[in-house]
């Protein structure tokens, strides 16, 4: 296993332990549980840019990198709803968005065509992490706060989601009788 899906995997291996802080709830643990998740969000960085430098872009990465995000990003959003900060409508529309997406590249896939990640997914997955950093960080907030994290949040899915599906309109409309 190469260094970049290392790191992936490291992300993945964090998730729980994120996870658990934020429910352990001891002093301090929102600052534990925003270092791990910034950490993790760093890992997601370096994997792509080390696996893109080095040529070390795999099949394994290509599937698991998106995977560790969207559970890391899952996991932070329903704790947020969870604790009354974020609307579940929110986290409906961040958790759609990556499934409909997911499944537009398998679509596809099928089809012999590969779908990269648009740059609009990547400021996507970016504000999400810094929104979900700030509202971790910032031991209970003003509701403003949380207010403004989760309109960036949703703004950026669902352009970046709008984007992906008018620039690939096409993979739906093929006539797949298999």
């Amino acid at each position: 296993m190469n260094i970049a899906n290392k790191l992936t995997m490291l992300r993945v291996a964090m998730i729980p332990v994120f996870v658990a802080v934020l429910y352990i709830g001891f002093t301090g643990s929102s600052y534990v549980a925003a270092a791990i998740f910034i950490l993790a969000s760093l890992t997601d960085y370096a994997d792509g840019y080390i696996a893109r430098r080095r040529g070390l872009v795999t099949d394994f990465g290509k599937f698991m990198d998106p995977l560790a995000d969207k559970v890391l990003v899952f996991a932070a959003m329903l704790w947020f709803v969870e604790r009354g900060a974020v609307p579940s409508w929110a986290a409906l529309i961040v958790i759609a968005r990556e499934l409909a997406v997911t499944a537009l590249r398998l679509v596809a896939a099928r089809a012999g065509r590969v779908i990269a990640a648009a740059k609009s997914g990547k400021v996507k997955t970016a504000l999400t992490m810094l929104c979900l950093t700030a509202m971790l960080v910032l031991r209970d907030p003003p509701g403003w706060v949380y207010g403004v994290g989760v309109a960036i949040i949703t703004a950026a899915t669902v352009i970046s989601g709008a984007e992906q599906f008018y620039k690939n309109k096409d993979v739906m409309n093929t006539n797949d009788n298999k």
